[in-house]
């Protein structure tokens, strides 16, 4: 484990720790603050960086600990040898180990988007470690891929595009790296002006450079994470902890009970609806940091 001060386009305040949690893996987590721990995963196509409102926030009472997720940013990029390799079961279990290096062994949890469903198999799999949950506009895998359906499935395109086998996404999204990363960030943004130039262009470029190991992530959620949530679902596993979820009205978008469909996971569930656009933690910080504080309290 080595600490360095972390890089000027980073969260305020925070140092980089570089940890091993795997054979041949290292992630890069920016750690703030003093006091109960809060793990932060960021989303797609984003990094830690996502949090650097929120976590500014939460630092003055709480440790709070945002990696780049295997795959991303500044952690390590393995090469996918097998479906595990991106498994959202690997992935979390990276964040739990991480959190046990960094001395702690329970910590509450939030998630945007990808890192929802890094967080969701970290409840899952590790609720001894998970005291509370957080997810951020995001549904559980199966229920996911249900709700798009017909023309409605074709918000998610490019989940069907990286769900391909290896080879041809890698190309077609490396090849448009720079305006299909650019179309996520602007289509799925109500407030430009929460995503500056040079934030933009972090993003942008932290993406280009992670075109394989994104592309595997989203490989792995049309696969093997599908074969673990519903081995979850066969044998009635829920999350017992405290679980809070905000999201987009995608009821109103794709027709089906976003609520209830979480409330058959995780029965202790606050379900929020919000007014922003998808990259909440950066659009309405304020927001979403009081929201954690209220799930940190029930």
């Amino acid at each position: 484990m080595s600490a360095t001060s972390a890089s000027p386009l980073d969260i305020p305040g925070f140092t980089e720790q570089r940890i091993n949690v795997d054979e041949g893996v290292s992630l890069s987590a920016a750690v703030g603050g003093s006091g109960s721990p809060v793990v932060l995963l960021h989303g797609f196509p984003q990094t830690r960086l996502m949090w650097r409102h929120v976590a500014a926030d939460l630092a003055a009472e709480h440790t709070v600990i945002c990696p780049d997720l295997r795959g991303y940013g500044a952690s390590d990029k393995p090469v996918e040898d097998g479906p595990d390799t991106y498994a959202k079961r690997t992935m979390a279990r990276d964040v739990v180990r991480l959190a046990a290096a960094l001395g702690h062994r329970r910590f509450a949890l939030a998630g945007h988007d990808r890192g929802a469903l890094v967080a969701f198999r970290a409840a899952m799999d590790h609720p001894e470690a998970v005291s509370r949950a957080m997810f951020l506009d995001v549904l559980p895998t199966l229920d996911m891929w249900d709700a798009l359906q017909g023309v409605n499935g074709a918000v998610g395109f490019h989940l069907y595009l990286m769900a391909q086998a290896p080879g041809l996404p890698e190309k077609m999204v490396r090849a448009t790296a720079d305006p299909f990363f650019s179309f996520f960030l602007d289509a799925w943004t109500k407030d430009p002006s929460a995503l500056p130039e040079e934030v933009r262009r972090h993003y942008l470029e932290a993406s280009a450079a992670a075109v394989d190991s994104i592309v595997a992530d989203y490989r792995a959620s049309a696969g093997i994470d599908v074969e673990h949530d519903t081995a979850d679902r066969e044998r009635g596993a829920r999350l017992e902890m405290p679980v809070t979820v905000m999201q987009q009205d995608w009821g109103a978008a794709l027709g089906y009970h976003a609520e209830g469909l979480w409330k058959a996971w995780a029965p202790d569930l606050v379900h929020r609806t919000v007014s922003c656009g998808h990259f909440m933690a950066e659009e309405d910080p304020t927001l979403v940091a009081g929201e954690i504080r209220t799930l940190l309290k029930r």
